[in-house]
């Protein structure tokens, strides 16, 4: 898909969590061709590997930095290195996640802390890394990516649900902590996307024709979408959205 194009998104630097897979690779690209400069976080090496080499041949290709988000010391190392190495972030993109199923009954206070820490806490700290750089320069973009699941009320995802739903109260209140400084943060939430997980495990053909039916377009919604939306609300022609959600689900309503 060809983007609009964003002049002020150019040689900023951005930082994508979880860009080696899924959505995140759309993001990653999306923002590389707009001639930002973009450091990506994963723990997938082998995908996010491939990826920079797919796109090497840009003019400012992605770099890839390994970091699993649930060590919060190697999380502030890494952007603590990223910052001394490649300057701070201009815009930092909270996409990392995994919505693992679960059942009620089977859930242990570890798993809970495992999932919460996956899918909610790192985005608070990764959030707190990049701040003090954008406060000084009294600039700076934080996207936040939740998920439609808790809106529609979605079955064996409970505590994934409770983390999505605290991103958006999360968006909240960092939009107005860092407002003053002239910092933005806003929630991308995302329908139901096809990607190569998704598609693997559970858009089987029964649960495709379960979406498209509780959607008002009557089409999937792919990665590329949410990106366009990503690069639309990190440049200056968003410059007065702030402490917002903005969906990416073709209208789905449930079936």
């Amino acid at each position: 898909m060809q983007h609009a194009t964003y002049p002020s998104l150019a040689n900023k630097h951005v930082v994508i969590t979880g860009g080696g897979t899924g959505i995140g690779v759309a993001i990653v690209e999306a923002f590389a061709r707009q001639g930002a400069q973009v450091t990506f976080l994963d723990i997938a090496s082998e995908a996010s590997q491939a990826l920079e080499a797919q796109l090497a041949d840009l003019p400012q290709p992605p770099r890839f930095r390994y970091c699993d988000l649930t060590d919060l010391t190697a999380l502030v190392d890494t952007f603590t290195d990223i910052e001394n190495t490649s300057g701070a972030a201009d815009i930092l993109v909270n996409n990392a996640a995994n919505d693992d199923r679960h059942q009620l009954q089977n859930v242990t206070p570890a798993y809970w802390d495992e999932r919460i820490a996956v899918n909610l806490r790192h985005q608070y700290f990764c959030a707190q890394a990049v701040a003090p750089a954008m406060r000084a320069k009294r600039s700076g973009v934080i996207l936040n990516l939740g998920s439609i699941s808790w809106h529609l009320a979605q079955a064996n995802l409970s505590i994934y649900m409770t983390a999505k739903a605290g991103i958006e109260g999360l968006t909240h209140g960092l939009a107005r902590d860092l407002g003053a400084d002239g910092i933005r943060v806003n929630c991308i939430i995302p329908g139901a996307v096809r990607t190569p997980r998704q598609e693997r495990l559970w858009h089987t053909p029964e649960a495709e024709a379960v979406i498209l039916q509780g959607q008002c377009l009557q089409t999937r919604v792919e990665p590329h979408d949410v990106a366009a939306l990503a690069l639309f609300l990190a440049s200056d022609n968003a410059a007065k959205c702030t402490g917002r959600e903005y969906f990416v689900d073709a209208g789905w309503y449930g079936a």
